[in-house]
């Protein structure tokens, strides 16, 4: 098991914080929580705690932004994109240069409940203008993420999970912002695959768990990693609809606004006859493990074993 990319994170803005000496960290009371608290601790006239205020927060962003920091404004994924009417008008609408990072995203924060997951932040962050949206599959890609976001001049939107994640890239990987890249193929290399499976963040192990536990039963299927949804790789899409009897997505988040409309969108768009089987949340959360409400929501290794084969001639 790696690390929670909320722990990256935190990570990241720590290492990366003398580079980029604009840097200025928001919180809402959940420093300890969003892994900003050592930033914090090493930068205290850098980190500005706005208690349980988040539409103020993010107002205090934008303007920071217009002044000419670059403010990175965190909370719970739910509580943040919670206030999009001021994420729209402080900073959507002043192209401030405002870094906004959810962590707690989806079902795999586990115990705490349906209050305090975020499950539609996707598809309103997605409605917004010039909004790039990342959401990283592991720590490593989480922390080139971090960094091609503080070097870039406009909103980000940044998703991270609460639970630990397991390593989805080998350490040569390099970030590139707007592309998918494969995370598993198997072996021997196949001329078609039975399905190409699209994931980001908490689901990209569970993919990968699937797609090696169908390669004894003789089906070959191939493990993408969306870690960008805003700007969407449209041709990741076109490439892997050549080869694959169908497509796959699986994430955790709702079923509508995410990943998996983002695929459905470019299959459209390119008028692709091809079959698309999308798994995500469908309901509330609720309280659980994470383990437990994968496999409740139909977001678990079986359930996406199942989506890729079912029905296949």
């Amino acid at each position: 098991m790696g690390e929670a990319t909320r722990e990256a994170f935190g990570q990241a803005l720590v290492a990366l914080a003398d580079r980029f000496p604009e840097l200025v960290v928001l919180d809402s009371d959940l420093s300890k929580s969003t892994m900003t608290a050592e930033f914090a601790k090493r930068h205290p006239a850098r980190h500005f705690d706005l208690g349980i205020a988040e539409s103020n927060m993010i107002g205090a962003a934008a303007g920071l932004a217009l002044s000419g920091k670059i403010p990175v404004a965190t909370s719970f994924a739910c509580f943040l994109v919670g206030r999009l009417e001021t994420i729209r008008v402080a900073v959507t609408l002043n192209r401030a240069n405002v870094k906004l990072v959810g962590t707690h995203a989806g079902l795999g924060i586990g115990d705490d409940g349906a209050s305090q997951m975020g499950l539609e932040d996707l598809a309103a962050m997605r409605a917004l203008p010039g909004m790039t949206i990342l959401q990283p599959g592991d720590g490593l890609e989480t922390r080139q993420a971090v960094e091609w976001m503080l070097g870039h001049q406009g909103p980000v939107y940044l998703r991270l999970t609460r639970q630990k994640l397991d390593d989805a890239h080998r350490p040569d990987y390099q970030f590139a912002c707007g592309k998918a890249d494969v995370v598993w193929l198997p072996e021997p290399l196949p001329k078609n695959f039975q399905a190409t499976v699209f994931a980001s963040g908490g689901t990209v192990g569970g993919a990968i768990a699937a797609a090696k536990g169908l390669l004894p039963k003789g089906f070959a299927v191939r493990v993408v990693n969306v870690g960008t949804i805003a700007p969407f790789d449209v041709d990741a899409v076109e490439d892997c609809a050549k080869d694959s009897a169908r497509l796959v997505t699986v994430e955790d988040h709702n079923i509508v606004g995410g990943l998996g409309s983002a695929v459905c969108e470019a299959a459209a768009m390119l008028g692709l006859a091809k079959p698309v089987v999308a798994l995500g949340v469908r309901e509330m959360g609720e309280s659980g493990t994470p383990a437990e409400l994968y496999e409740r929501h139909g977001l678990s290794a079986p359930h996406i074993m199942a989506a890729c084969i079912k029905n296949l001639a």
